[in-house]
């Protein structure tokens, strides 16, 4: 099989690099991809926003299968546009994939289906969204409705500073239009769990746990990134809040979106928040892999993705099955200085060689240039350095190991991600 997947990021490389090892993938392609993902797939100077684009390459190459990596063209209709030609794709289409794109959408959603979310209000006037959190006696939570690449949420400790991230969003724009609206929600308190499906329209089949972390600095300091980290499994989530969460959360939204006539075909990731009484709340839904859950979540997954995909698309889901390495996994993300801010690219990235011949450590690119056999920044998370141990500990140690041994100028990582899993149990 011919199989493209769109995007350029370290979700992307794992993917290519899982498809990779499917015997049936005779000729993989990646749109735009980036100077890792090159070791493993053919790059298309196409980019992931440009449909029209990427539909021409598909039928000029007759595809077999398109794997979409990013929420952007799904929610822009990238799945409608190309099965509507007759090819075949993994992802939901656009009216599905409103779950991620609209946060109002999603949790009036999880309102008319009684799936377990904070309570919240939808502003579309800056100045009555303020009028309410002054009123408000509680800590709270703002969010851009739209798409804002992981960074439209903003958690506030005090009624100063959800003020300042309703200007930041609604006055000041600086999501453009993904802030046209927002969401102000109670803030909820516990521990953050990535739960990530696979869908056909009717069944699921779950991936094991991750979680990630996504504030900038260690301690879960700073603003929120697209994702800093992650690692898999997780250690306090019991089979019992496993059967919860489908219970209560992924089998009534996949359910509850087939109802509303927007069957969703592909993966659907859960953001939650479980609390201290260990119940489960959605924070968000995403349509698509997350980023950095997907790099240790591949790197443990057995068997061939490409027939879960085909599975997915021809919702036969309840035929295949996965299996999982018990061995953790830990994806540490290497950023550019000044992420998720401004920052400078075309730094060279040294040491990469380094790591040649340490046993279960990736590399997986995420904003990186190939030139004259030398790498360089290109984006704001460079580097997903991902390491299997035989238990957490040792899987943490391997990825820092690896982390210190590549470098370049401004170079910016956590040191914690990881260490909330140590315990075994609940993280204090």
């Amino acid at each position: 099989m011919k199989v493209l997947v769109v995007g350029g990021g370290g979700r992307e490389h794992a993917l290519c690099w899982k498809l990779s090892q499917s015997p049936r993938v005779q000729r993989l392609y990646c749109a735009p991809g980036n100077g890792g993902i090159a070791e493993v797939a053919k790059l298309v100077p196409i980019e992931a926003e440009d449909l029209k684009g990427i539909l021409k390459f598909v039928k000029e190459e007759a595809i077999d299968l398109t794997v979409i990596g990013p929420e952007a063209p799904l929610v822009g209709g990238l799945v409608d546009l190309l099965e509507g030609e007759g090819f075949r794709v993994f992802g939901p289409n656009k009216a599905a994939s409103e779950i991620e794109g609209s946060k109002a959408f999603a949790k009036e959603f999880m309102r008319r289906h009684g799936i377990p979310t904070a309570p919240f209000v939808i502003f579309e006037d800056p100045e009555e969204a303020k009028s309410w959190i002054e009123r408000s006696e509680k800590p709270l939570v703002v969010k851009a409705s739209g798409l804002a690449a992981g960074k439209g949420t903003i958690i506030c400790d005090s009624t100063e500073e959800a003020l300042r991230a309703v200007d930041h969003i609604m006055v000041e724009r600086a999501f453009g239009e993904a802030g046209s609206k927002v969401v102000v929600e109670e803030r909820l308190e516990g521990q953050e769990l990535s739960y990530i499906a696979f869908c056909d329209g009717e069944d699921i089949l779950p991936m094991s746990t991750s979680q990630d972390h996504k504030r900038l600095l260690d301690g879960d300091k700073g603003p929120n990134t697209g994702g800093m980290g992650a690692y898999s499994p997780v250690p306090f989530v019991s089979p019992e809040l496993e059967r919860r969460i489908i219970r209560e959360i992924m089998l009534p939204a996949v359910r509850g979106l087939k109802q509303e006539g927007r069957p969703y075909k592909g993966v659907l990731y859960a953001g939650l928040m479980i609390d201290r009484d260990g119940n489960p709340w959605v924070l968000e839904f995403n349509c698509r892999f997350g980023d950095p859950e997907t790099q240790p979540l591949l790197v443990r997954m057995q068997g061939d993705i490409l027939e879960v995909m085909l599975a997915c698309i021809e919702g036969r889901l309840s035929e295949v099955q996965i299996g999982w390495d018990p061995s953790p996994a830990v994806c540490v993300v290497m950023a550019s200085g000044g992420y998720p801010g401004p920052y400078e690219k075309g730094r060279e990235i040294k040491g990469l060689e380094a790591l040649e011949g340490m046993p279960d450590v990736w590399v997986f690119h995420a904003g990186t240039v190939k030139r004259d056999d030398k790498y360089f920044t290109s984006g704001g998370r460079v580097l997903g350095v991902t390491a299997k141990g035989r238990d957490l500990r040792e899987a943490i140690r391997k990825a820092y190991e690896a982390v210190g041994r590549i470098h370049w100028e401004g170079v910016h990582y956590r040191r914690d991600i990881g260490q909330k899993g140590l315990s075994g149990a609940w993280p204090s």
